[in-house]
């Protein structure tokens, strides 16, 4: 079975997300750049993206997340309602090609399961042609870096041993899920939030330019 991040990792959405995460932190008066936003919020839960970013900057009086929280999905749920995204190149016939191998596709996401059906049916991906089951952290009690969404993965695709799974994303927090999960490959892709030196500190498996290339990892 493999699992891939959605967002930088399966889709091309132009980090609208961290870009709106930004604008609604920085609505409110806090000064916190794009950069930091990347670092300490990719791939997580984005209640607890703010919340991370947030104790990273040690805002003084604190400020309410629930507030920041709250505007930031009105935001991004205006975004996303008029744009256009699209498949990372290459990854689109890489998930027809899995699939046809008998490999479980799973995707998951630190999204809500509002906004990652949306993508999909941007996309016009559709369950059991073109992916196997989507986890969002809607559905799991601790988003990433815990592993319940790799666990519930598993226990849907009846997969017993976690050294059969492979974990992808463009985060280091994607690498970090997937050793919680004890995945037996992780793999970081360039293709989207964070940088290949922060993806390096977890020490993935493999390191690739973009997900489109995996087939050569797998064989």
């Amino acid at each position: 079975m493999v699992v891939f991040d959605m967002a930088g990792t399966t889709i091309d959405e132009n980090n609208v997300v961290y870009k709106t995460l930004h604008k609604a932190i920085n609505k409110i008066g806090v000064n916190v750049s794009i950069e930091t936003v990347l670092e300490h919020g990719a791939g997580k839960e984005k209640f607890k993206a703010i919340k991370d970013i947030l104790q990273t900057i040690k805002i003084d009086p604190p400020v309410d997340a629930n507030m920041i929280f709250d505007d930031f999905k009105i935001m991004l749920n205006n975004k996303y309602a008029v744009l256009k995204v699209k498949p990372i190149n290459g990854v689109e016939a890489l998930l027809l090609k899995l699939r046809q191998d008998n490999i479980k596709v799973v995707l998951n996401t630190g999204y809500s399961s509002k906004i990652a059906n949306l993508l999909l049916d941007k996309l016009n991906w559709v369950k059991e042609i073109h992916y196997d089951a989507l986890i969002t952290a809607d559905d799991v009690v601790n988003g990433r870096p815990h592993p319940d969404m790799i666990f519930k993965a598993m226990k849907l695709m009846k997969i017993k041993d976690a050294s059969t799974v492979l974990k992808a994303g463009d985060s280091a927090i994607d690498i970090i899920e997937g050793k919680n999960a004890n995945c037996g490959i992780t793999v970081g892709v360039l293709s989207g939030a964070q940088t290949k030196a922060q993806i390096e500190m977890e020490q993935p498996t493999y390191i690739l330019d973009s997900l489109a290339s995996l087939n050569k990892v797998i064989k």
